[in-house]
């Protein structure tokens, strides 16, 4: 089981709004482990978003932004509850390499 608090020394960033229900629960995760990380707010910032579409192809969010360079996805579609805390926690590390 990887340890959330791995990620507490990673340059991330969290691309978000919040209306999002799958950005909410990124957040509650993140809150009740003790991290946080600068939030972009892709209502304030619409050239975020646009970023964000053009370098992963995708309008969904959560996406968290390791180390400036490489995307992860903060929800799993596939998953009924649509986040899993170990499988992200793998995710941010592998992309933080």
């Amino acid at each position: 089981m990887p340890d959330p608090q791995e990620l507490r020394d990673l340059d991330l960033q969290i691309f978000s709004a919040r209306w999002c229900s799958d950005c909410r629960r990124l957040d509650r995760w993140l809150e009740a482990q003790g991290l946080a990380f600068p939030v972009v707010d892709l209502e304030a910032q619409p050239e975020a978003a646009q970023r964000l579409e053009q370098e992963t192809g995708k309008r969904a969010i959560p996406f968290v932004l390791v180390k400036g360079r490489r995307w992860v996805p903060g929800y799993h579609k596939d998953l009924p509850t649509r986040f899993d805390p170990d499988r992200f926690v793998l995710e941010v590390l592998a992309a933080a390499d």
